[in-house]
């Protein structure tokens, strides 16, 4: 009787714990999938940061998230064939954005630039702009050339909606730890659960007869 007790409570853990360590592991990968996506890159625009057929990962972010500096993905209506591309962010609502056709400034303050190609790039007309509210100043890397703000400044100064932006650019990009480990609880559980399922079933096996003793 005692043995079938501790058969029960093992079968019942199992029961538990592997439910529980799917709904762990299926969250999380849920989760990642529903914040992230996978783009390769098409064009030359952001040379050379990122390259033609570059594969990246694009994490899903509100307008409120965007900040100066984030290469993200973007959705303009009316223009590139209505095909998301890639643009770095150099100015928000309320900015006010200025070039000599070289040098870049926000709010009065030089952007350094690094990531700028600068070889064999001619000078580019010069522009002086401020940021409508909810909208976001947009260039390549590849300033020689992009197909960005530059060449709408008589649409809101060039902006785009931040509506727009479908995800930003996740740089060197890892899983989050947080998933890491909720996933690997999940896995842990479900493990543990089916091997206590399976020992809890075992003992309801009845234990064989001993052969009877010889006689003699």
């Amino acid at each position: 009787m005692r043995q079938r007790g501790a058969g029960g409570r093992l079968r019942v853990a199992g029961w538990v714990l592997v439910p529980l360590g799917l709904v762990l592991v299926l969250g999380s990968t849920g989760y990642f999938f529903a914040r992230h996506q996978g783009v390769t890159v098409q064009g030359e625009s952001m040379e050379p940061t990122y390259r033609q057929g570059e594969h990246l990962v694009v994490e899903h972010i509100g307008a409120d998230e965007i900040r100066r500096g984030d290469v993200v993905l973007i959705r303009v209506s009316g223009r590139y064939k209505g095909a998301p591309v890639l643009r770095r962010v150099i100015g928000t609502g309320g900015d006010h954005v200025e070039s000599d056709g070289e040098r870049v400034t926000v709010n009065g303050k030089p952007v350094d630039e690094p990531y700028v190609r600068d070889e064999f790039t001619p000078r580019a007309a010069p522009y002086d702009v401020s940021v409508p509210s909810g909208r976001l100043f947009l260039l390549g890397d590849n300033r020689g050339n992009s197909n960005d703000s530059r060449f709408s400044l008589d649409e809101q100064s060039g902006s785009v909606a931040a509506s727009g932006v479908l995800g930003r650019v996740r740089a060197g990009f890892v899983v989050p730890p947080v998933l890491l480990t909720v996933g690997g609880l999940g896995i842990l559980l479900a493990v543990v659960g089916a091997g206590l399922g399976i020992s809890g079933y075992a003992s309801r096996r009845p234990l064989a007869a001993a052969p009877p003793w010889p006689a003699v």
